[in-house]
Order: C-alpha cells, then sequence, then structure tokens
C-alpha cells in the first residue's frame, strides 16, 4: 500500500481543532475522576458496611464493563432523560469510568501508608478528617502519582472512544478526512502523532513531578 508522507503538512493543521477536543475530553474526564476517586476511596475504607458496600459496589460494574459500553449507555439513556450533550456524555463516562480505577489507586495508597502514624496523630488529640489531610493524605499522593500518571495517558488514549457518539476528536476527524481524500494510512499516522505528542508531555510532566516530590522515599 502506498504510503505519502508528502501530504502529512498539508493535513496537519485539519488536525489541530480535534486535537484541543481530545485534550479538553481527557483533561475534563481526568478531573472528574480524580474527585470521584479520591471520594470513592475514602467510602472504600470506611468499616461502616453502609458506606463501603456502594462504593464496592460502583467499583465492581464500573471495572467489570466495557468503557464503550458506560459511554453508549449514558449517552444514549441519560441523554434522553436529562438532555445531557454528547460533550457532557462523554466526560461523564470518562470520569465514572476512571474514577473507579484512581478510587482504588488510591485506597492502596492511603492502606500504604504506616497506621501508626493515624494513631499518633490521635492520640494528640487531632480529629480523624484533619489527621487524613494534613498526614496521610500528602505521603498517599506521593505514592500514588506514577499509577495516576499511567492513569492519565490511559484515559488520554480512552478518548477516542467518544468519536463513537460524534466527538470530532482526533479518531474521527481521521476518519473524515479519509473518507474525503482516501488517504486512511495518512490520516491515521497524523492522529497517531498527536497521541504520541500527548503521551510524551504527560509522561514528562509526571516523571517531573516524580522527581520534585521524591515519590521513593516517601
Amino acid at each position: 500500500m502506498y504510503f505519502d508522507i508528502t501530504v502529512l503538512p498539508k493535513y496537519l493543521p485539519y488536525f489541530l481543532p480535534a486535537a484541543w477536543m481530545t485534550l479538553k475530553v481527557t483533561t475534563l474526564g481526568i478531573l472528574l475522576g480524580l474527585g470521584l476517586g479520591l471520594g470513592t476511596s475514602f467510602l472504600r475504607i470506611s468499616d461502616k458496611r453502609i458506606l463501603n458496600l456502594p462504593a464496592r459496589a460502583y467499583i465492581y460494574l464500573i471495572r467489570g464493563t466495557p468503557l464503550l459500553l458506560q459511554l453508549l449507555f449514558i449517552y444514549f439513556g441519560l441523554r434522553s432523560l436529562a438532555g445531557l450533550s454528547a460533550m457532557t456524555s462523554a466526560v461523564l463516562a470518562l470520569g465514572v469510568h476512571n474514577g473507579a480505577y484512581i478510587a482504588e489507586i488510591f485506597r492502596g495508597a492511603i492502606v500504604s501508608v504506616s497506621g501508626g502514624q493515624m494513631e499518633a496523630a490521635r492520640s494528640l488529640g487531632m480529629p480523624y478528617s484533619k489527621a487524613m489531610i494534613r498526614i496521610v493524605l500528602p505521603q498517599a499522593f506521593k505514592r500514588a502519582i506514577p499509577s495516576l500518571g499511567n492513569q492519565f495517558i490511559i484515559a488520554l488514549k480512552d478518548s477516542s472512544l467518544a468519536s463513537t457518539i460524534t466527538i470530532n476528536e482526533l479518531l474521527l476527524k481521521s476518519q473524515q478526512l479519509a473518507s474525503s481524500n482516501f488517504m486512511m494510512m495518512e490520516m491515521l499516522f497524523i492522529a497517531a502523532l498527536f497521541y504520541l505528542l500527548y503521551t510524551a508531555i504527560f509522561s514528562w510532566l509526571f516523571s517531573r513531578m516524580e522527581a520534585k516530590l521524591d515519590v521513593s522515599n516517601a
């Protein structure tokens, strides 16, 4: 199959709006996932079954079903009930999906912090919530950074599924252009370049964050 590399500079600018859309969907989805994940991790480590069981059910349900199924369920199901736009549906699906995985990342990081530190803080009269925020969470966050970086990159690649609900991100843009110029491989190659660029940037940012916080000595 003939691959015309000379057309890449010509079509590259056409991908810029789609590249921005991919970044926006990914960022909003991961921010929502961080909030859901942190909150769910607190419920997950609770000794109260009324709090623990819903968190377990959420994590089991989301981790046990494909993201594409969740995306379509939200888009076609909740859209008719709540009038959600395609963009909102994509962000919500990515956020809910990533939240389940981030919850387990935070839970593992929190329980890895020595329980003696919480006991020492409590013995000094510090409330549980204050001890969690000031002593446990900073250490847990440092330990969670490598896994959070991986999850962010996974979320970036998962954002390509938004093309199934007409979000004009990189993958859909490559397919649209290929349908008119019949250069499928070239258009997919340009989309791949943007994904690789984003992945490289995110990997560098998280590696710098790890080095700055000195995760290995957490």
